[in-house]
């Protein structure tokens, strides 16, 4: 098992909230699942099946959270109000006003709710206590923050923050891109793109495209500047670095795919994975961090 995306937060190093405060915590807020007149339900789950709320590897902790939603299309609720509208109208000689069709589309939610299709979904983080890290697997901020709102209403005052540094990652990928030179343990892959930061927004993206030094510089002296950049770090792990610090697309590389576990138990498996990924991203995190000048102080 390996995050794919990651939504970098801070805290102190070291951390000194135990897995046993942790679980304590979050057990006020487990998952339930959605009754069938609930439209949507969100709770903290077991990581591993008959496991705890926390799961612990090598000191690393892991928590879940979980959702359940209900799909129910605005398109559904209005053909069938369509069709009780045009009874209406048959049965009292005239269409339902503004207010009885507003009405009348409620009822119906209410009436296709429980027969609604249910969606589940888990948003993994990775807390790293003795490095300071917490990670939410999750490809857009608005899905990490739900994970840290939950977090900091189960955890009193949790010294928790975004992740800052002191140079502009924009800024950076593109010094990196001008002078085609990556920072040491680092290499630039072939996908990236540049991004015009006047009123036109001009964009370009090269997609598995070798990225020729000239070709980029003349896009850079136009005024353009790089917002997501494809790079290697040690020949072990790739990913995307964009404008934001979030880092997507993760990939670990057959240097470490030939270190994993052969081992036919599960939960060893899963065990040794995190074990390997987390030694794995902290290195990376850190160093990425280093690459952009270090962490900005409050």
């Amino acid at each position: 098992m390996w995050f794919k995306n990651l939504q970098i937060y801070r805290l102190p190093a070291p951390w000194a909230y135990t897995p046993e405060q942790l679980e304590k915590a979050l057990e006020p807020g487990s998952f339930v699942p959605a009754n069938s007149n609930e439209l949507l339900r969100q709770g903290w789950d077991a990581p591993r099946p008959n496991g705890g709320l926390v799961h612990v590897v090598n000191k690393q902790m892991l928590i879940m959270l979980g959702t359940e939603k209900k799909l129910l299309p605005a398109s559904v609720i209005n053909q069938v109000a369509k069709a009780k509208a045009a009874e209406m109208e048959e049965a009292q000689g005239f269409p339902p006003g503004k207010k009885a069709m507003k009405e009348l589309k409620e009822r119906v939610a209410d009436e296709l709710l429980p027969r609604a299709f249910t969606l589940r979904s888990n948003v993994w983080t990775w807390i790293d206590p003795v490095n300071g890290w917490l990670v939410v697997d999750a490809a857009s901020p608005a899905k990490a923050d739900d994970v840290v709102k939950l977090l900091l209403k189960a955890v009193d005052k949790m010294p928790l923050e975004s992740l800052r540094v002191q140079r502009s990652p924009v800024a950076v990928m593109t010094g990196w891109l001008e002078a085609d030179e990556a920072p040491y343990g680092f290499t630039i892959d072939q996908d990236t793109e540049l991004r015009a930061t006047g009123e036109s927004r001009a964009a370009v993206r090269y997609v598995k495209h070798t990225l020729e030094p000239d070709d980029i510089r003349r896009h850079i002296a136009a005024g353009k500047q790089c917002t997501r950049l494809a790079m290697t770090w040690n020949d072990r792990v790739s990913f995307v670095l964009t404008e934001s610090l979030a880092i997507k697309g993760i990939k670990p590389l057959d240097v470490i795919k030939e270190g994993e576990s052969a081992t036919h138990n599960d939960d060893e498996r899963f065990d040794n994975d995190i074990v390997l990924m987390t030694g794995e991203l902290s290195k990376m995190l850190a160093d990425i961090v280093e690459a952009l000048g270090g962490e900005a102080k409050a």
